[in-house]
Parts: structure tokens; sequence; C-alpha cells
């Protein structure tokens, strides 16, 4: 798709239509659930979304019968960050995961935060996770461990092995887990998206007489990238064109699955990924679209990515919705369809069923959003249609010449952003800073950021913040006195 076209389309975009009655949405009671969450995917890498070189006809028939939010954002432009907002409800800072955490960490989840399997089994949900978790690998950090009755997949990100182009180190061979047991030790990769996929089938069709919740997380197109010998070698745009083919096969595959089963009107799909396009690896790494920059930064390229939901008979067919939304609600809104309680302690998230159904009348719950990256810095938020970013340092791959065949290139890490305010409805590339002319608008959201920081904390301002809680952290053992 022309990106110029692409542009006057979302900026034309109106907010969504009347189709659900309240009625019809509380009707519904304890739906399957099944997320599909991929790794490293780009904004521009889904059909409707302008991807070229490629196909996805499967995520695009799920667009085509459920609802796309064109605005739809991660906490944290970063692994493991951006799976623990998703799966607690909380900015990941709030619960003190950072980054993404590699086979030396000795901090993961803590046993103290409700997770989404916990908050589903609680319904007597059967839950499983598969692919790649990254909240911690030792097995008192592993989904087994924290509301999932099943686990299979790899423990951090699939690059984190001896493989490595840039780790001179090293890292130590790549576990396959099955519970909490390592089965096996740098697996072919060419395998994780099919056994992964078939995994979560096989879950599916053995559970389709009780409620269930599928967390299906791939590994790819994170790096290295890997397809099988049915994809590899198929798309016009190389490994990541046959990965990404892969993924939306897998897609389908589940899709086919729940239709088969005649459980569509019982299941809630949702497709998104953790932040956007590791830019610095050129072929190897996805598209933005008209966003600036990508994963590792606050701009939009790093944070906003692909959303859809699907559930026939309850989310209308073919809809977007361009309201602000984020990962941190997807824990709320599912506690409130399956009457689940949510935890004592605060979180973040807000329900957005009103969104992905499509309610009269619907906004986002969320006076704004805050984009952390990095050691707890305050980068960005967002408020409506207004983007504002506070000074910080950020990396980018202008003027730099992109890595080929899975070896990246180098980011240049001087830029820096200065207090800039961005208008998304009219700059969605985040171009033109128009803070001198909205000075009401300013002292709104300095003064927004202000109060989140005294909440969360702000390493660029130095406040600590009152209301962050510790990871959980790997029990030493005792030492033996001599």
């Amino acid at each position: 798709m022309n990106t110029s076209i692409l542009v006057v389309a979302l900026m034309a975009h109106v907010p969504i239509a009347a189709v659900a009655t309240d009625t019809e949405i509380d009707r519904v009671t304890r739906p399957n659930i099944i997320i599909i969450f991929t790794d490293d995917q780009g904004w521009g890498d889904i059909g409707p979304q302008g991807a070229e070189g490629f196909a996805t006809p499967n995520i695009d028939r799920m667009a085509q019968e459920g609802v796309r939010l064109t605005d739809f954002y991660v906490a944290q432009p970063v692994c493991s960050a951006s799976r623990a907002a998703l799966l607690t409800g909380c900015y990941p800072n709030r619960i003190g995961i950072a980054g993404a955490l590699g086979p030396l960490a000795k901090h993961g989840i803590h046993e103290d935060e409700l997770t989404l399997g916990e908050l589903c089994q609680s319904r007597v949900y059967k839950t499983a996770a598969f692919g790649k978790w990254h909240l911690g690998h030792h097995p008192m950090f592993l989904p087994v461990n924290h509301g999932f009755d099943e686990y299979f997949g790899i423990p951090y990100s699939n690059d984190m092995w001896p493989r490595h182009p840039e780790h001179t180190q090293g890292y130590p061979p790549l576990p396959l887990i099955e519970g909490t047991e390592i089965i096996e030790e740098d697996p072919d990769q060419s395998r994780f998206t099919r056994e992964f996929t078939l995994r979560a089938v096989e879950f599916i069709k053995a559970n389709a007489d009780s409620p269930f919740l599928v967390y299906l997380a791939h590994p790819m197109p994170h790096v290295p990238l890997f397809a099988s010998s049915t994809f590899d070698g198929t798309s016009r745009q190389g490994a990541y064109g046959d990965v990404i083919s892969e993924i939306d096969w897998s897609v389908g595959r589940l899709m086919e699955t729940v239709r088969e089963l005649g459980k569509s009107e019982d299941t809630l799909v949702i497709f998104t990924t953790d932040n956007g396009p590791w830019l610095s690896y050129g072929d190897h790494a996805g598209t933005t679209g008209p966003l600036r920059e990508g994963k590792g930064t606050t701009f939009e390229g790093g944070v906003r990515v692909p959303f859809i939901a699907w559930w026939p008979g309850t989310i209308p067919a073919g809809m977007t919705c361009s309201e602000p939304a984020m990962t941190i609600d997807i824990m709320p809104t599912v506690a409130g369809l399956v009457d689940g309680e949510l935890p004592e302690h605060q979180i973040d998230g807000k329900d957005i069923l009103p969104l992905l159904t499509c309610r009269e009348g619907a906004r986002s719950p969320h006076e704004v959003l805050f984009f952390y990256y990095r050691d707890n810095e305050l980068q960005a938020l967002r408020s409506g249609r207004w983007k504002l970013h506070f000074p910080h340092r950020y990396r980018t791959m202008n003027g730099r010449e992109p890595g080929t065949g899975g070896i990246p290139g180098k980011y240049d890490y001087s830029p820096r952003t200065e207090l800039e305010l961005y208008d998304l409805e009219t700059d969605i590339g985040e171009t033109v800073d128009v803070s001198a002319v909205h000075p009401e608008v300013m002292e709104r959201l300095v003064r927004l950021a202000d109060s989140m920081r005294e909440d969360l904390g702000d390493s660029l301002t130095e406040k600590p913040g009152t209301l962050r809680r510790s990871p959980g952290r790997l029990k030493e053992p005792a030492s033996t006195p001599e």
C-alpha cells in the first residue's frame, strides 16, 4: 500500500461507530481466550496496515471479521517489560521488570503478582502458555508456577544462544522447556512456529468442553529468523517474509480449529505483538509504515503495534478503532469477561471491552498513557491526539547502513529529543514539534507527568517513586558453616 494513502486514511479515521448495544455485550459470559503475541513484528507488517513482499490472508480475514485497533500500544518497547505488562495489567516498572532478562538474570516475576493465567485459573479455566516466556528462566518464575497448567517453550529470546553475532562472550545453549524441565538444548528453531502452534491446537481440542486460556507467544520474527521448510524461500521479502507467512499460517490454524469445534461465538482471539521492529537488522527486520523509529525507542514505531480482536457475535465485523489503548488493558478486560477478581494491589490497565465491541460513543478509558524505558526513564506520554516527549537520548538508524543476512548494522546513539509535542491526528510520523503553539496542552500534560513521577518515579528527573514493587528474586542456598 502507498504510505501516503495509508497516512491519509488513518488521519481521516473517525471514532468507532455505534454497533453493539449494552444488552448484547452484557449477555456474554466466560469466553475462551486465545492471545497470539508475536515478537518484534512491525506495525506495518500485516495486510490491513500496508504489508508488502508477503501476504497475511489469515490475519487479514481476522481483521475483516473483527476489530482492528490502529492506536494500540505496548508499555515498553522491549521484550521482558512488554510481556510483564500484558500478563499483569501493570506498567512493568511498577513490578520491577525492565529490559530483556537474560540467562544470567536472578530475578523474574514476583509470586505475589497476579497473572492472566492465575486470574483465569481462579475461574476454573484450563490454561496453557506456548513459546517465549521471558519473565525469568529459573523454575520459580516459569509459567507453571504462575497460573498456567501447561508450558512448552523457550524462557527468553531466541538470540540468547551461542551463535549470537555480537555477543563476544557467548550465551549458554538455548533451552527448550516442558513444564520446568529442560528437554532439549539449542533446538532447531525452524520448528518453533509450527510446533508451538500445533501444541496450542492440541490443547484447544483437549479442553474444548471447558473454558480455556491459550497464550501463544511466538519467538518469531525476533532474530535469528527461521521458518519451516514449508515456508522457507516462499516470499518476496526473503527470510522475514517467510517467517511472517508462517505466523499467518499459525493464526489461520488456530482460527480453523476454533471454527471446526463450533466455538467461534464462545472464543475471543487477540493478535498483537511485543514492540516494533529491530531496525538495525535491516532485511531481517519489519517495517513501521509511516511511524517514526522502531524497537528500543518510545517513538510510535517502537511502541505502537498491530492489534486485532475477533469474537463473532460479540465483536462486529470489519471495524477499526483509533482510540488509544495498551497491553496493560488486556488483563482487566479479561477479568470482566470471566468474572474474575482483580488483585488488591494497584494495576494500571482498564477494561476496554467497549472499544473492542464498538459500543456507541466508546472512548479510551485512559486520560493518559505513559511510556517508560531503560532505567525507569519516563520518556513520553500520550493523551488523546497528543504525544509529548521528554528530553532523552534515543537510538536511530537514520544515516546508518542497515544490517543484512542476520548481521545487524550499528545504531547512532547520539540523537536527543527535547521537550517536544506532536499532534498524532495530523502528524503520525512525529515530525513537527507544536509545543510552542499549544501552551495549555503542554501545561496539562506536564502536570500529568509530574503526578506519575510521584507514583512510579523517573530516573531522568531523579524521582524515586513511592508505589513501585520488587520483582521476584532467586532464593540463594543458605551457606553451610564449616
